[in-house]
């Protein structure tokens, strides 16, 4: 249905829509554009992480290769996971639950649009930033996790260490901002009747893994500022030369990386937890219990990180604590498996790709979670530690339990963001040839671990026995590579050749398929009244099939819905901040460019600040009025 933009005949009208175009999505603050964005970033640095994996695998692919040096293998080792956590699945998460939570909740848009635009173009000029080392001088490479003395000296790091620096922290000040929006909308703009014991299962999971982004974010962000000052100024907060002490820099990486595992995982789980009730036609089993389990992970899991280091010296007591820290965060992961198996049993489930990809998830998380729990002890660690089983166990988590289950909401939710229906027998090929294509891959490198190839290493003799695990390993990763690229073809073709989606093609339970697809604009004509934990179950069962409009809707004014405004603001404030970043790179910032960076954020800052930030009135399509 299209949405009607014009003025209302009215004082309280402040101006008509200006969307359109791409000055439009420059400017646009809508929560549905913010999460398009993300996604196409996401998709975007996906497709550079992974054409470097191949990269790694073609090397390792037989002894002794040599279609890359050591020192560049480094380099792409280092951006690969660099951008496939902070560039690639970030994004991705961040773009569907920027999409969907207003919708979920009953909301029309975020409780700070202006912010939510803002932290879009921090990520993205941080991947510009990371990525562009390898065109001024060479990109990081000491490792995603940039151990300490290799990154906090430039004997052994150049400016790609200061590219990843400037670029992560800009991208972790845009997830610090984006998680603190989510928790603000969820606690004050959830419809009318949705007491936090009636939010969906994903609203539960988002706030924690806001909560964790949030809390564990900020040593991170306070460890990179040692290290940029140890780079730029000399000081020595990681060198013990000058008092400093390397273990310092594992310490407050690995605060905020482990829970890392659990922010992106959270959400991902959040996608199954969507799927499975609507394609098994069963409410959530459990509910009380996730929620229980989602509060214990976001504690448990800032207990855990010294498990990454136990063979440093911390001492036996200090190993045996957080050996039994970390088999405790599986207790709280387990119950979401009970309550997923539970949900789908005596189910009438319907096996088309999202419930596909929601099923291989569940085996694929499983083998990544059994094979951490023998990392978890210390003494078992010794055998397993920076060898080749433990890539093969966070792969089996990060793609096999963060990835399908982002696809799984990907596929569940495109009717809503698009409109249009994926290609089910498209999708049910894509998905196969992932799954079997990832066993391929990561399997074998369980084995070869165990065979004692180690991690990070870039060639290898022959007659160790790890040549067979190699290639079956590079074969994999290829059958993986056009399984993806089979599931891209549908997710773009299908905008165009797709069937289109009425409201709610899945008989959904929740808000989101109350309304049109594709959302309109104001996503919800009336504020939903919710009078049941499965909203719109609750009203097809006991109601008239559709959702009550809240008695009091303060939002409306006659046929119109009140928008925020646009606003250029974001991207002026976000460049300003990249620009005196790659001054700090430069060793200046104080610099010219430095000088240029304070300019312009300060000047985004006043335009912030000063703008007519009042919003305007949309009108509302007539049919969407009930």
């Amino acid at each position: 249905m299209a949405v009607i933009a014009e003025k209302v005949a009215t004082p309280a009208v402040r101006k008509t829509r200006a969307d359109s175009g791409i000055w439009g999505w420059i400017t646009s603050v809508d929560h549905k554009r913010v999460g398009v964005l993300y996604l196409a970033m996401g998709i975007l640095f996906l497709v550079v992480g992974g054409i470097e994996a191949l990269l790694i695998r073609l090397q390792l692919m037989k002894p002794e290769n040599n279609i890359i040096t050591g020192g560049i293998y480094n380099a792409v080792l280092t951006q690969h996971g660099t951008v496939m956590i902070f560039f690639a699945a970030t994004p991705i998460i961040w773009g569907i639950f920027n999409y969907m939570l207003p919708l979920m909740i009953g909301a029309r848009d975020v409780a700070f649009p202006r912010l939510n635009m803002f932290t879009v173009w921090l990520t993205l000029f941080g991947g510009i930033i990371l990525n562009a080392a390898w065109f001024a001088g060479g990109a990081a490479d000491a490792g995603w996790f940039a151990y300490t003395p290799l990154s906090s000296s430039t004997q052994f790091s150049g400016i790609g260490m200061d590219a990843y620096l400037v670029g992560v922290m800009l991208a972790q000040i845009g997830t610090t901002l984006t998680t603190i929006n989510f928790v603000v909308t969820i606690f004050k703009m959830r419809a009318p009747g949705m007491s936090v014991m009636k939010m969906p299962p994903m609203v539960w999971k988002l706030l924690g893994s806001a909560a964790l982004a949030i809390t564990a974010g900020i040593p991170f962000m306070v460890g990179m500022l040692l290290l940029m000052f140890d780079r730029w100024f000399g000081t020595s907060f990681y060198g013990p030369n000058g008092g400093g002490d390397v273990l310092l820099w594992q310490h407050l990486f690995w605060l905020f990386a482990h829970p890392e595992v659990y922010i992106l995982a959270l959400p991902a789980f959040a996608c199954v937890d969507e799927v499975l009730p609507v394609m098994s036609r069963k409410p959530y089993f459990g509910y009380t219990s996730m929620v229980a389990a989602v509060i214990a992970i976001s504690v448990i899991a800032w207990i855990v990180w010294p498990h990454h280091f136990y063979q440093v010296g911390l001492g036996a007591g200090v190993n045996i604590l957080f050996a039994t820290t970390t088999k405790m965060v599986s207790v709280p992961t387990a119950m979401f498996f009970f309550n997923w198996i539970a949900t789908m049993w005596g189910g009438r489930i319907r096996f088309n790709t999202a419930m596909l990809y929601s099923l291989g998830f569940l085996f694929l998380f499983l083998v990544g979670g059994l094979t951490g729990l023998v990392n978890a002890s210390s003494s078992t660690d010794r055998q397993f530690q920076n060898n080749y089983w433990i890539i093969g166990h966070f792969h089996y988590v990060a793609i096999g339990g963060i990835v399908f289950a982002l696809l799984a909401g990907l596929v569940y939710w495109y009717p809503k963001m698009s409109g249009r229906l994926m290609n089910e027998t498209l999708g049910k090929i894509g998905f196969w040839t992932q799954f079997i294509g990832f066993n391929i891959t990561f399997f074998p490198q369980f084995l070869v671990g165990l065979e004692g190839m180690p991690r990070r290493t870039y060639t290898y003799v022959a007659g160790q026995g790890w040549e067979l695990y190699n290639l079956i390993s590079t074969v994999g990763a290829f059958i993986l590579a056009l399984g993806i690229g089979i599931f891209a073809i549908n997710l773009v073709g299908s905008l165009f050749f797709g069937k289109k989606a009425p409201a709610d093609p899945w008989d959904g339970h929740s808000l989101e398929w109350t309304i049109p697809s594709p959302a309109p604009a104001y996503n919800f004509a009336r504020l939903a009244l919710v009078r049941g934990r499965e909203a719109l179950w609750y009203e097809k069962l006991h109601g008239n099939g559709k959702m009550q409009a809240a008695p009091e809707d303060e939002g409306r004014h006659g046929n119109a819905v009140h928008m925020p405004s646009p606003s250029v603001a974001p991207l002026v404030t976000a460049l300003g901040l990249a620009i005196l970043g790659v001054g700090g790179m430069l060793r200046a910032p104080l610099g010219p460019i430095g000088l240029l960076g304070l300019l312009v954020t300060i000047v985004g800052i006043l335009i912030w600040v000063t703008e007519d930030a009042s919003g305007y009135y949309l009108a509302v399509d007539k049919e969407d009025e009930a």
